[in-house]
C-alpha cells in the first residue's frame, strides 16, 4: 500500500519561519545552516484531523540559512506503534519536540548521504504503558522515506521524491557555509509540534 504525501508542499515565508525560530536565540553567525521540522503541519487537513498520525507524510521539515529557505514534505513520527516488550525490546521512539545539537552529514545505515544523529544525545519519547523518555545516541536520523512507509522507527524522513533535492540543496549550502569541513560542522534540527 501506497503511503501519501499532501499535493503540495509546505509553505512559511523566510520571514515566518526566522519567527518560529527566534525565541531560542540561535547564534546564526556560529550556526548557519538550520534544519526545522513542523509535526503536524498538515494535522487539519491530511489524514485524521483528531490525531497526530503515524505512517503518513503529514509534517513539514525546512532547510533554512541565510541564502535561502525551503520546504519539504516529511515525517517526524515512526511509521508504527510499539510497546516495550520485556528487557530486549524498547517501545519504538518519537524524537521529543527542542532543538537539537545533534546533527551532521554521514551515511546512514551505510547506504546513502544523509543528516545523521552523532554530535549529541537526543530526547524520545518511547511507546510504553506509560509513554516514557529516554535520552540518547539512538541513530535518530533525517534520511529518505520510501513510498509502502515513512521507513521510520524515530527518524526524521522526507518524502522519497523530496529528498535528492533536500539533501543536494543541504549540502550545497553546507559548502558554501562551512568550506572543507562541511561534512564535520554540526547542524541543529528544531522540531516543532503543530497544535
Amino acid at each position: 500500500m501506497k503511503v501519501s504525501a499532501p499535493k503540495s508542499k509546505p509553505r512559511l515565508s523566510s520571514a515566518e519561519l526566522r519567527e518560529l525560530i527566534s525565541p531560542y536565540d540561535l547564534d546564526r553567525d556560529k550556526y548557519p545552516l538550520i534544519i526545522v521540522g513542523i509535526r503536524g503541519y498538515y494535522l487539519k487537513t491530511f489524514g485524521d484531523p483528531t490525531t497526530n498520525d503515524r505512517n503518513i507524510y503529514d509534517d513539514a521539515i525546512f532547510i533554512d540559512t541565510p541564502n535561502v529557505s525551503a520546504s519539504y514534505n516529511g515525517n517526524t513520527d515512526p511509521s508504527i506503534f510499539r510497546k516495550a516488550q520485556g528487557k530486549n525490546t524498547k517501545g519504538v521512539a518519537c524524537l521529543k519536540p527542542g532543538v537539537y545539537f545533534s546533527y551532521c552529514f554521514g551515511l546512514h545505515q551505510g547506504k546513502y548521504l544523509a543528516l545523521v544523529q552523532r554530535m549529541a544525545e537526543v530526547t524520545v519519547i518511547r511507546d510504553g504503558d506509560p509513554e516514557y523518555e529516554e535520552s540518547g545516541y539512538f541513530g535518530i536520523n533525517i534520511h529518505k522515506g520510501s513510498y509502502n512507509s515513512t521507513s521510520s522507527l524515530g527518524c526524521q524522513t522526507v518524502y522519497p521524491t523530496q529528498f535528492g533535492s533536500f539533501i543536494s540543496l543541504a549540502k550545497e549550502e553546507a559548502g558554501r557555509l562551512f568550506g572543507k569541513s562541511w561534512n564535520k560542522s554540526i547542524i541543529p534540527y528544531l522540531l516543532f509540534e503543530n497544535s
